[in-house]
């Protein structure tokens, strides 16, 4: 069979609720000029985010075939689980992915010239989710999602330096990030989120790590949860969602206190597991693991000593930060949680590499402020305020 040209498929999938109201939307590219050549999107009713994420990879493909039966498809999702079901590295148990799946691979091996999965990070498939939103809000509506006949076509999306190109060994570069502007296509209300640090500890008077261990707040760090209390009682706050450790859950409390709101456990907020290192200085740590502290600094998937690294707490507060959209979608949330959580959100809002959190100073008791869109873009309104506490 001859080659066909080569098409990415970028597809995704969202359930309110989870499961609750769900949808999925999908669409094709010409791989060489990044040109959106179909969209598809549809509301599927009630069901989990895993079923609209299959769903919408199965739409993908099937808008694929019908352009080229022969093409090279790459399939482009920020579900981990699809990704690696479909690649054949993990099994599939769940009864309701298995005939999805199957459905998914006779597309693949009948209906295209070859298929191979990559994982993205969410913000980059921005545009596949934004029509899965799209479809949910027609379907609230009592509305199909539809493509309005005086639209202009898509235009290709601005695209970095061998964005869809084939890395190999005819020295075509590798794929680049790409990251929508915080201001492009955004919906008109958005979730928000203020990142709280809980307040003061003895671990953090003396610059200790402090992970998963559960400290109390001082008497100063008792204060400073107090007036950030103060200063949000008027804020407009529609939840709050805290780090399981009891800093955080004390930090929290006061909050709760001068808002009446019900304080939502979610471990996904707690800070990184410094295993070994915990409780130990910087300087204390450097002399004891001297090589394990280089490599920690030098690469984020290397973790301490009988720790966590913090790719793998990026990984639980992205899911973390997902759940939270799906539950508080355009609300105003208060989040109480650490020093690594919080410098992930606020990376992943700016679409930064993970290097940029070794570049962020936050204090204990500061508030930070992120506006989450529907269609994917975020936005840092203010970092590291301490303005309440007299910082």
């Amino acid at each position: 069979m001859a080659s066909g040209r080569k098409l990415v498929v970028e597809a995704d999938g969202g359930s309110r609720g989870n499961p609750g109201p769900a949808g999925y939307g999908a669409l094709v590219r010409d791989a060489l000029t990044g040109e959106v050549l179909a969209e598809v999107a549809e509301s599927i009713g009630h069901a989990t985010n895993n079923v609209a994420e299959y769903r919408g990879l199965i739409a993908g493909l099937r808008a694929a075939s019908s352009l080229d039966l022969k093409a090279r498809v790459e399939v482009r999702m920020d579900s981990k689980l699809v990704v690696e079901q479909m690649s054949g590295r993990w099994k599939i148990k769940h009864p309701d992915m298995v005939p999805l799946a199957l459905e998914a691979r006779e597309l693949a091996e009948r209906g295209l010239g070859s298929v191979t999965y990559t994982w993205i990070p969410r913000n980059r498939n921005a545009h596949a989710d934004r029509l899965a939103n799209e479809a949910m809000d027609a379907a609230a509506r009592g509305e199909q999602w539809e493509r309005k006949l005086d639209e202009e076509p898509p235009a290709p999306e601005p695209r970095a330096p061998g964005l869809f190109d084939d890395p190999g060994a005819d020295g075509t570069p590798a794929e680049q990030p790409q990251v929508a502007p915080a201001w492009s296509r955004a919906t008109a209300v958005p979730t928000r989120t203020l990142l709280l640090r809980h307040g003061e500890t003895p671990l953090s008077v003396e610059k200790r790590f402090a992970g998963s261990g559960d400290y109390p707040l001082t008497g100063n760090g008792l204060a400073q949860a107090r007036a950030a209390a103060v200063a949000l009682k008027a804020a407009g706050l529609d939840a709050i969602v805290s780090s399981p450790l009891r800093r955080c859950r004390d930090t929290a409390a006061e909050v709760a206190a001068v808002t009446g709101l019900d304080v939502r456990v979610e471990e996904g907020f707690r800070e990184t597991d410094f295993g070994d290192w915990e409780g130990l200085t910087f300087r204390e740590a450097g002399e004891r693991w001297p090589a394990e502290l280089k490599a920690w600094l030098a690469d984020p998937s290397v973790p301490p000593p009988g720790g966590e690294s913090f790719t793998e707490t990026d990984r639980r507060v992205r899911t973390a930060l997902d759940k939270l959209k799906v539950r508080h979608r355009h609300q105003h949330v208060l989040v109480v949680s650490h020093v690594t959580p919080i410098k992930l959100l606020i990376k992943d809002a700016l679409g930064a590499p993970m290097g940029v959190i070794y570049r962020m100073q936050l204090d204990v008791a500061a508030l930070s402020s992120i506006h989450w869109y529907d269609d994917g873009p975020a936005s840092l309104r203010s970092f590291n305020d301490t303005h309440h506490i007299g910082g």
